[in-house]
């Protein structure tokens, strides 16, 4: 499990993000100014960090040079929305650079490309009696491979990077088929019945009524 730390000084800022990460199955620390960041990485391993910019005692901006030093990846979240900004920001060894607000799925897929980028990515995916090698693009079930069409796989995998979120069925479209597909939302439908049958997971992809669908991971299961 990954572990990523959160340095912003807004509390509720802090909780909705460590929220939205934990249902995604990362592990969350959290810090409300500069200094805490720092003593918290001296003291323990960080894969990632979320980091505001007006902090506390010590700014992002300051403190992001010990982080570059550990070699640990960056991501400004700031409402600082300026081309300045966000050129300073990543000027300064940021590996991306999200203003306020966002979505979260967004910030999952930021951190999801960084953390690739990095060699830092989690690339088995396992729960139940399904295994699936995000590298390799195999899927398993009681060690069996399971055969799914490439449309099929794609969406599967846009679930288990969402995991635990509500996507709608639009989102699907565009993650799963791509911006120029020029289907309809029934399409997502028909895909995931296929999914639902050859995984055996019908209480596992939820429906989110009049919405879309959810991969439905229990913590200590995935």
């Amino acid at each position: 499990m990954k572990k990523i730390l959160i340095v912003d000084d807004e509390y509720k800022i802090r909780e909705i993000v460590r929220m939205n990460l934990e249902l995604a199955g990362y592990e969350c620390i959290e810090a409300g100014d500069g200094e805490e960041a720092i003593e918290i990485i001296g003291k323990q391993a960080i894969d990632l960090v979320l980091l505001d910019i007006i902090l506390p005692k010590k700014d992002g901006y300051k403190i992001a040079e010990e982080f570059v030093k550990r070699n640990i990846p960056i991501i400004f979240l700031s409402a600082k929305e300026t081309i300045t900004d966000k050129v300073k920001g990543l000027k300064l060894g940021a590996d991306d650079y999200i203003v306020k607000p966002f979505e979260a799925i967004e910030l999952l897929a930021r951190i999801e490309a960084v953390l690739r980028r990095k060699g830092n990515e989690d690339n088995i995916f396992k729960y139940l009696d399904v295994e699936v090698d995000l590298n390799a693009r195999v899927v398993k079930k009681r060690g069996q491979t399971i055969e799914l069409t490439s449309q099929e796989y794609s969406l599967l995998e846009t679930l288990i990077k969402n995991k635990n979120l509500a996507l709608s069925r639009e989102c699907l479209l565009e993650r799963a088929w791509g911006y120029d597909y020029m289907g309809d939302t029934r399409t997502v439908d028909i895909h995931i019945q296929r999914l639902r049958k050859k995984l055996d997971w019908e209480d596992t992809i939820i429906t989110v009524y009049k919405y879309g669908y959810r991969l439905q991971v229990q913590k200590n299961n995935d």
